[in-house]
């Protein structure tokens, strides 16, 4: 029990810390990551917040990484739905100042980029499941054998254009964390020496099987009884 409750503590941390991630890059006022485009295009078309937006994102990815035939965690569905809470959370409280100039822009652009690593080691350590988007990261990385940097390059590259006919804002930060962010994941992955593709993860149809087995096992042992 003791075990599985660190083990959740250290999930939502990981949470909270790629939602800080996420505030940092956007306060750093340089112009929104790539996702954060695609967030607010459509929060923008929906009248949601950028938290809700996440989420509604995280839910068609999930679909997508299914597709890709990633199996979905517990920390796949609770990542989907936390760190948006955790975004709107931190963005209302404003916590996290904004940057009034350049310099202060690229340090806290550098912040965000590096936290993202860490909250991704924290959460996808727990074997629990990828996050949606990280999900898509390691399936494409299975499908395609090629760097971190590259899959998760190719991908901002893709929110970035769909948030953009959206009406999502761009700006120099967004070509900075398009191309920039996969080198800082790969970087606090080779500090942490975490691989992801070796986390063995906990599925919830793994646990929708054991439920199945051991409801399965009782009725065998009622049948049993009965016979006797």
């Amino acid at each position: 029990m003791k075990k599985t409750v660190l083990k959740f503590v250290r999930l939502f941390v990981g949470f909270i810390v790629c939602a800080l991630s996420i505030v940092f890059m956007i306060n750093a006022n340089l112009g929104l990551s790539p996702w954060d485009v695609l967030h607010e295009g459509i929060s923008n078309k929906l009248g949601i917040t950028m938290g809700m937006a996440t989420i509604v994102v995280g839910i068609i990815v999930v679909i997508m990484d299914v597709v890709l035939g990633e199996n979905v965690g517990w920390g796949t569905v609770l990542n989907m739905l936390l760190v948006g809470v955790f975004l709107d959370i931190i963005m209302f409280t404003n916590m996290i100042p904004v940057a009034e100039n350049i310099v202060t822009g690229i340090i806290m652009l550098c912040i965000g980029m590096t936290l993202m690593g860490f909250g991704m080691v924290l959460y996808l350590g727990c074997g629990l499941g990828s996050g949606p988007r990280d999900g898509m990261m390691v399936a494409f990385q299975k499908k395609t054998n090629k760097s971190i940097k590259s899959i998760r390059a190719t991908m901002e590259i893709c929110a970035l254009g769909a948030g953009y006919l959206l009406g999502g804002t761009a700006g120099i930060g967004t070509v900075v964390t398009a191309i920039g962010l996969g080198y800082f994941i790969q970087i606090v992955f080779k500090v942490c020496k975490f691989k992801s593709e070796d986390v063995v993860h906990r599925f919830i149809i793994d646990d929708v099987n054991y439920v199945k087995a051991y409801i399965s096992k009782d009725i065998d042992k009622q049948i049993e009884k009965n016979s006797l």
